[in-house]
């Protein structure tokens, strides 16, 4: 099986979007499916674990009957901070009126001057002069003083209130840990759905992801650690947060809310450039096509938004509210995977080998640098590579180029976490008890009857001298594909 993509342009970015009511007819399922999606998102901070799980079966069982490889992305919802229920539902504040948040376990119903909140702690991590913002940053409160388990705070900006909206600080600075009680208890839900990426919010360093991957080896997971940078604290530590991850994600709501809009720009920037530089994929995300919640064409600045997001160098754009409740989520897709198709035929990557990590330390991130290297300077049609985990299609993949890696395993799991990076074309192909010299005239083959190369390419074939164990790609090829389909000219570079 193939990921998404067409052998007249195969899209390199990938697409990963969020399932909800919109998506859960079988047949929007489907289309959506067929759109484009490389990876879906069960966002677990709304409704049922139970949907969720539902929503992933019914993504598996899709999958396989169209012939995609379709990774599935459990994200957690976090230790997000949010105020309780109002009597009435809602209440219009005031700039200049006081409103107070109460700490407490058993608060009374919210009216127009104080309401319930759900961090405890919440007291002892501000002081007089903090700035706090709710439901998006629509409304904020200016602390005043605490008293107890009271904060009485000054409104600055009129806005209506409603029922659960989420609380952040400006610029940062709340103690509560990423993982709380129920995330552990959805990691193990996940891990029984057996996921292939767990998305871990408001993490603010590397232990709170170590901490993830623990739980989740725990309960038999081997799914790819996803950290969302959405907190301030995470910038701080961005580098070691990246390096015990596997994917970033570029969480532009909370984020923004936390830093300002002014410095979102720069430091989404900042996010994929650090991501790729360290072999890590990243997922830009939020409000990317916000407009087509309602209508069914983007606007032009949602188009360059994620123009701009591809030209980067991001792995893949997100889709939120857009397909998981919006009224036109198969249009959504569609758009998205226009949009990338665009950016990627405006824009000619040459990449700076001279800016490549040094120092490597692995075998296969040597035969990736080299490869790449190849692939600019003498002109093939494809990389195929052989890989057991996806580590080789990853390590290629960090270099940007217009020529398709084909990433050969027979590991499903592996082929659909490699549905993510960009560039990459996960295909089934079992080399088991094959050599190397035969893999690749099988795997080539393979790629001829489905289309993707034809008599005359020139392909770079990347494995190991010992097949079927991790890691252990140390050999590139330069073949050619020969007129019965079968590839000519073998020999080591």
């Amino acid at each position: 099986m193939t990921a998404v993509a067409t052998p007249e342009q195969p899209r390199h970015t990938r697409i990963v979007a969020t399932l909800g009511p919109a998506t859960d007819p079988p047949e929007v399922l489907e289309a959506v499916l067929r759109a484009g999606v490389d990876v879906v998102r069960l966002n677990f901070s709304h409704g049922d674990p139970s949907a969720q799980v539902a929503r992933g079966e019914a993504v598996r069982a899709m999958a396989a009957k169209i012939g995609h490889e379709v990774g599935i992305l459990a994200d957690l919802p976090g230790p997000k901070i949010r105020i309780e229920t109002f009597a009435d539902g809602k209440v219009q504040l005031r700039a200049g009126q006081r409103f107070d948040l109460i700490a407490s376990l058993n608060p009374p119903p919210g009216d127009a001057t104080q309401v319930g909140v759900s961090y405890l702690e919440l007291p002892a991590d501000v002081a007089p002069g903090d700035v706090l913002l709710l439901d998006d940053g629509l409304v904020q409160l200016q602390v005043q003083r605490v008293e107890g388990e009271r904060i009485i705070t000054t409104v600055l900006t009129d806005g209506v209130l409603s029922n659960r909206k989420g609380l952040n600080k400006l610029g940062g600075g709340l103690s509560l840990g990423a993982l709380t009680e129920r995330d552990r208890e959805l990691i193990a839900i996940a891990a029984g759905m057996q996921v292939d990426f767990i998305a871990v919010s408001f993490c603010r360093d590397g232990e709170d992801m170590h901490e993830a991957r623990r739980v989740a080896r725990a309960h038999g997971s081997q799914a790819a650690l996803v950290a969302k940078i959405e907190r301030a604290e995470a910038i701080a530590n961005l580098g070691e947060i990246i390096d015990a991850s596997d994917v970033v994600m570029v969480a532009r709501g909370d984020l923004g809310v936390e830093i300002g809009d002014a410095e979102l720009p720069g430091l989404q920037k900042k996010i994929i450039r650090e991501a790729v530089a360290r072999e890590k994929v990243v997922i830009t995300a939020t409000q990317m096509l916000q407009s087509m919640v309602d209508n069914p064409i983007p606007t032009r600045a949602e188009v360059l938004d994620v123009a701009n997001a591809v030209i980067d160098g991001t792995d893949a754009v997100m889709l939120s509210q857009e397909t998981a409740a919006g009224a036109w989520p198969v249009k959504a897709v569609e758009a998205m995977a226009r949009i990338c198709r665009g950016a990627e035929r405006q824009f000619a990557f040459d990449t700076d080998f001279e800016k490549a990590r040094r120092g490597l330390e692995r075998a296969d991130q040597a035969i990736a640098m080299a490869t790449m290297f190849l692939c600019e300077h003498i002109g093939v049609r494809a990389v195929v590579a052989m890989t057991e985990s996806g580590g080789t299609a990853r390590y290629l993949s960090r270099f940007r180029s217009s020529v398709p890696i084909y990433a050969i395993s027979h590991h499903a799991s592996a082929r659909r976490r490699m549905a993510l990076m960009r560039d990459v074309f996960p295909m089934d192909y079992d080399s088991r008890g094959q050599t190397p010299r035969e893999a690749a005239r099988g795997s080539i083959r393979k790629l001829v009857e489905a289309g993707r190369l034809a008599p005359g390419d020139r392909v770079i074939f990347t494995s190991g001298e010992h097949m079927q164990i991790r890691g252990a790609t140390n050999t590139l090829r330069l073949l050619e594909v020969g007129p019965d389909g079968h590839a000519t000219g073998l020999g080591d570079l």
